[in-house]
């Protein structure tokens, strides 16, 4: 399935949680004010900050909300979600009370007559081999099945473990290396170049990393177009300033939106 719409809004990385709440209301005002003028919403992974199955959902009063924000969104404009490394649990039941669509990793969608090649982005990120050898294992149909016949206190118990653990070693490779940490967290060329070459693209857009542009790059023979989403932040302006961006694209091409200031 390849989307073809005319035009649409695409964002990602947005975290919710419950300890978020001005990051939350303004997702919940952009299902509500933002979409009208567009026939798509894509949502390129981690919507929440973790998500530990789809039963675990119904616990939640936070996430009951979220659903309902999802499912008022997919009622008004065409929908679709891609897994990130947070919420790649998120399954067939959440899916389909929320009305949206699920997106393969990396998907090729044609919007306003130019092909995207559409990715979270994690994937891309290969010079972190560590991560890469977890996400391998972690993707594996056995181990989800394993881990979401777990009780939910457990499951809400490993991945504030493994968050725990990967802000730790983010914070302690950071102090090491500040350069080598960006080349870490961030997309390689090689990868980007591969991904591309196979899908006959020269567009891709991507989220993950947090470092939001739009870069012209090649590698080789290859030449393509990369633009990265902004993670979504209003409720920590101690560390930076608020984010809240998305990408329109339409006939005219690809522009980033300001959310907060609009």
């Amino acid at each position: 399935m390849i989307p073809h719409p005319a035009s649409a809004l695409l964002i990602s990385d947005l975290h919710l949680t419950p300890s978020m709440p001005l990051t939350a209301q303004r997702f919940f005002d952009f299902c509500e004010k933002d979409v009208k003028e567009v026939e798509a919403v894509f949502i390129l992974g981690d919507l929440f900050e973790y998500w530990v199955g789809d039963d675990a959902s119904s616990h939640s009063p936070f996430l009951q909300e979220v659903k309902r924000a999802l499912a008022n969104l997919s009622s008004k404009t065409k929908t679709y979600y891609m897994h990130g490394n947070r919420d790649f649990l998120v399954g067939t039941d959440f899916l389909k009370k929320t009305g949206m669509t699920l997106l393969p990793d990396p998907c090729v969608a044609d919007i306003g007559g130019q092909v995207y090649l559409l990715s979270h982005g994690d994937a891309l990120c290969t010079a972190d081999v560590g991560y890469q050898a977890f996400r391998t294992w972690v993707r594996k149909s056995w181990v989800q099945r394993l881990f979401l016949a777990l009780p939910i206190g457990w499951r809400r118990a490993i991945a504030n473990h493994l968050r725990s653990n990967s802000h730790a070693n983010y914070q302690r490779a950071a102090n090491a290396s500040f350069a080598d940490n960006r080349i870490k967290t961030n997309v390689t060329a090689d990868a980007c170049a591969a991904i591309l070459r196979s899908h006959s693209c020269s567009q891709l857009i991507h989220g993950h990393t947090h470092l939001p542009g739009h870069h012209q790059e090649h590698l080789g023979d290859l030449s393509w177009q990369r633009w990265v989403l902004s993670d979504w932040d209003l409720d920590h302006p101690e560390g930076a300033p608020p984010r809240a961006n998305a990408l329109l694209v339409n006939h005219q091409g690809v522009r980033a939106l300001d959310l907060i200031k609009s």
